[in-house]
């Protein structure tokens, strides 16, 4: 059983951490909507504080880089919020369809959209920000 955990480590830790980085994305955007900050605005606040824990985890507990120059740390860095940044519009435009267009619930869009978010940005940290070469 524990050789099949090692096997799939990388992904199971990306998930867990995926699932707090959703709670602090979800959270913080509920936060903001109490206080009735603008929705866009609550989803990039949101999104902000959401990857840089995502930053943090990935690098040091997901993908394990060891990156110490400041060169590399940098690049990875850029990479990192560049892939952030074009999912941060995917995200904005499906809570735009769903609770702009639609008029369905915030809360309800809001996951939905964490979910495609989490699936595509895996795959940009593990073929480009993180990859091992």
């Amino acid at each position: 059983m524990n050789q099949k955990i090692a096997v799939h480590r990388e992904l199971i830790l990306y998930i867990l951490f995926g699932l707090l980085t959703t709670m602090i994305n979800v959270t913080s955007y509920t936060v903001f909507l109490t206080w009735h900050i603008n929705i866009q605005v609550a989803v990039v606040l949101s999104w902000f504080l959401a990857v840089l824990a995502a930053y943090i985890t990935n690098k040091i507990w997901v993908f394990t880089t060891t990156t110490s120059s400041f060169h590399a740390v940098f690049r990875e860095l850029i990479l990192f919020f560049s892939a952030r940044i074009m999912t941060l519009f995917v995200e904005m435009v499906i809570i735009w369809f769903g609770v702009t267009l639609l008029q369905q619930d915030p809360l309800l869009w809001k996951i939905i959209d964490n979910i495609v978010v989490v699936l595509v940005n895996y795959y940009f940290s593990k073929l480009v920000i993180f990859k091992k070469v």
